[in-house]
């Protein structure tokens, strides 16, 4: 079976929709209420401007886009721009098979080549999946904010998990966007 891990485009939109739906509509892994229709999704993607990164898992000769990753900016304010948030979502049909951690590993890389000093994972607890995923590639538990939201007729609490990508130096490098570095992937 043929597995590529590549840069999300435009046309994966849909399939990123309809992969994220189950997670809005169904669980409290996403504190979304209403699914994102694939409009909604590709404005997301393009609202980083080239700068941060969008990236598939893709299975077969099809090429069908079984999950997705993508960096985000950790909080608004400028003092926070050296740190991201990063995200992972499978189908249904690809948990089990090692794409998370494909993913995750291809993110992670290109982040890190970018010039990024800090990666931040939000996890609804409680997630054993997306803690195993987030502590394999190097993530640490730094803390729990106790019901921090309300889905599905339960207080959810939220874990935060980091990562160094690089050293914070003194005065930080500027990153370099996604559209200069493009994927990376060190196997």
């Amino acid at each position: 079976m043929v597995i590529a891990v590549r840069s999300a485009t435009p046309d994966d939109a849909d399939a990123i929709a309809g992969i994220y739906r189950p997670y809005v509509e169904g669980a409290t892994v996403s504190f979304e209420t209403d699914a994102p229709d694939a409009d909604e999704m590709h404005k997301r993607m393009l609202a980083s401007n080239g700068y941060l990164p969008w990236l598939v898992v893709t299975e077969g000769e099809a090429a069908t886009v079984m999950g997705y990753a993508f960096a985000g900016p950790f909080r608004d304010r400028p003092a926070y721009r050296y740190t991201i948030e990063t995200s992972v979502y499978l189908a249904q049909a690809a948990l089990g098979k090692g794409y998370g951690r494909q993913l995750y590993d291809a993110l992670i890389d290109t982040v890190r080549a970018q010039g990024f000093a800090h990666a931040i994972g939000v996890i609804t607890l409680p997630n054993d999946w997306s803690i195993r995923l987030h502590e394999s590639v190097g993530f640490k538990r730094t803390g729990v904010l106790r019901e921090a939201g309300y889905k599905n007729g339960r207080w959810i609490d939220v874990g935060f998990w980091q990562v160094e990508l690089n050293s914070a130096t003194i005065p930080p490098k500027e990153p370099k966007p996604f559209s200069e570095t493009g994927m990376v992937w060190n196997w």
